[in-house]
């Protein structure tokens, strides 16, 4: 494959991603193990929702993110080792100083109705997240995007609007699926794509049934005969279906069992540090939370090592109230890092204008596992700096479309994304649909553009640690800590000795990559 813009030196700081992607693994029998096909798995979520609905438009969490992809393909996909290797793709090249890409596609690939990928299929699946009447969180990104063209049905050139050398890895995003072109527009309600599965049942929130293609284009890949999904949000109903049998795998590993699920030698326990980053986004268009000061009282007036050590069970690292995890492209570690000081808090309060604070936070386990926790020892952190925090528990069914983004201050977490740009321009963009903060900071959105093109490594380094500089010390959003994804199987369950770590449960293409032992 032909990568353009990706020098020595550059090629070595994306490759960084290869040590994310590494695992601990306990019950290691049968990781090693030659794949084979067949056999029939359950596996419990941690999320879903009764208002999921199979437009990729609004996928949000890991259970429509993990049904995407074993029913479709990107263009580009996140290798296990953290590489970027080609999906429906088969090379990429970049040409005009990073403006221009022209991705050539595998001949073999095909949907399950047996129809041929063409470029014209993959025009319309991008092209269908651009435009105002885009409900898409990649809409900002679509947009980027100037003009398309073809080169026969193998071929697609995108003319960007301005140079992005990371621009194949945004292709890898779960929600560009390769859809059918169908009189004029992408047909995504009949659920016909070109990954190793179909869908043949789906009640949001409840289950999804899929079952293998005999035709699969990927003779190495989509190993399992029949996969059932289930969204069982409480962590105990989880385990306990694990540990029984009645499951052969779960997401979101309870920490505070964690311990005994290792010590069972019929249970494997996987634990990958990549970039999942824990928050409480503060909506800086609303009040009081429009005040920087009050903002930075919040930020001053959290015990991160307390909620690392507490919630995460020591397994994670502390935040910095921004979105580059240590192991990123350039992480600035040359940024110090926020402590825990009520007295600073409460000089940022007084600076806002109050004396004390009364204030709400909404939370639910849909978040992350021990949200709820995370509030109530937040409430206490608080507490001396004279800011008086209620906790507004909600119902984890519902809370990614009734109270993310709806309420002005909650609980909330960030999976992986590689890259700064990628990152950035998902979450703290102007004009990002997923700004959940619903912040704006012109010098921000100055430098974004800029580093998205830069090809010097030193211009761009110094551009993305100003923007970590200008998140932190104006943005909305307390990243208090980094999380590991962590998640458990029986001794049924294989996979390779690596699991990618830029989405849980390896990178959201378990479906694909693993087999029955």
């Amino acid at each position: 494959m032909t990568h353009l813009f990706q020098t020595p030196s550059r090629r070595s700081v994306l490759a960084g991603g290869a040590a994310l992607g590494l695992a601990t693994m306990t019950g290691l029998p049968g990781l090693a193990q030659t794949p084979k096909r067949g056999g029939s798995i359950r596996i419990a979520m941690a999320e879903g929702s009764s208002q999921d609905t199979l437009n990729p438009w609004t996928y949000t969490d890991i259970y429509m993110l993990s049904v995407g992809l074993a029913t479709h393909s990107t263009l580009t996909e996140i290798a296990a080792d953290g590489s970027l290797v080609g999906d429906a793709a088969l090379s990429w090249e970049g040409s005009n100083g990073a403006k221009t890409w022209t991705f050539r596609l595998r001949p073999e690939v095909s949907f399950s109705d047996g129809r041929k990928l063409t470029a014209d299929d993959v025009i319309a699946s991008i092209k269908y997240h651009a435009g105002e009447d885009s409900g898409s969180s990649m809409r900002s990104t679509a947009e980027t995007i100037a003009d398309y063209r073809k080169d026969g049905d193998d071929t697609v050139i995108f003319e960007l609007i301005g140079p992005n050398a990371d621009f194949p890895y945004l292709m890898a995003d779960y929600h560009f699926l390769m859809l059918p072109l169908e009189d004029g527009q992408v047909n995504w309600r009949d659920y016909i794509g070109t990954g190793g599965y179909v869908l043949t049942d789906h009640d949001p929130g409840v289950r999804t049934l899929l079952t293998r293609r005999d035709d699969y284009w990927k003779s190495d890949r989509a190993w399992f005969d029949e996969i059932e999904i289930l969204y069982v949000g409480d962590v105990s109903a989880r385990t306990n279906a694990l540990q029984t049998g009645e499951m052969d795998i779960i997401s979101r590993v309870d920490l505070k069992t964690i311990n005994l699920l290792e010590r069972m030698p019929n249970i494997n326990v996987v634990e990958a540090t990549g970039f999942l980053h824990y928050t409480f986004p503060m909506n800086t268009t609303a009040a009081p939370f429009d005040n920087k000061d009050l903002r930075l009282a919040l930020k001053y007036g959290i015990n991160r090592e307390a909620m690392v050590q507490t919630i995460l069970n020591g397994r994670g690292a502390i935040g910095n109230d921004h979105p580059i995890a240590l192991k990123m492209p350039y992480h600035d570690g040359s940024i110090e890092q926020r402590a825990y000081d009520p007295d600073k808090a409460k000089f940022h309060l007084k600076k806002a204008g109050y004396d004390s604070i009364d204030i709400s936070c909404s939370a639910a386990d849909a978040a992350f596992s021990g949200a709820v926790d995370a509030t109530v020892l937040y409430k206490e952190h608080l507490a001396p700096a004279g800011i008086n925090l209620t906790v507004d528990r909600r119902p984890s069914d519902g809370y990614w479309s009734d109270v993310w983004m709806k309420k002005p201050f909650l609980t909330s977490y960030w999976g992986g994304r590689p890259t700064c740009d990628w990152m950035f321009s998902t979450g703290y963009a102007a004009d990002a649909k997923w700004n959940d903060t619903f912040w704006q900071n012109d010098r921000f959105n100055e430098l974004l553009i800029k580093a998205r093109g830069e090809l010097d490594e030193a211009l761009r380094a110094e551009m993305y640690g100003e923007m970590q500089r200008l998140v932190r010390d104006d943005g909305g959003a307390l990243v208090w800590g980094f999380g590991n994804y962590i998640f458990a199987t029986t001794n049924k369950i294989a996979h390779g000795p690596e699991v990618a770590s830029n989405w849980e449960l390896d990178g959201g293409r378990w479906a694909e990559r693993w087999w029955v032992a």
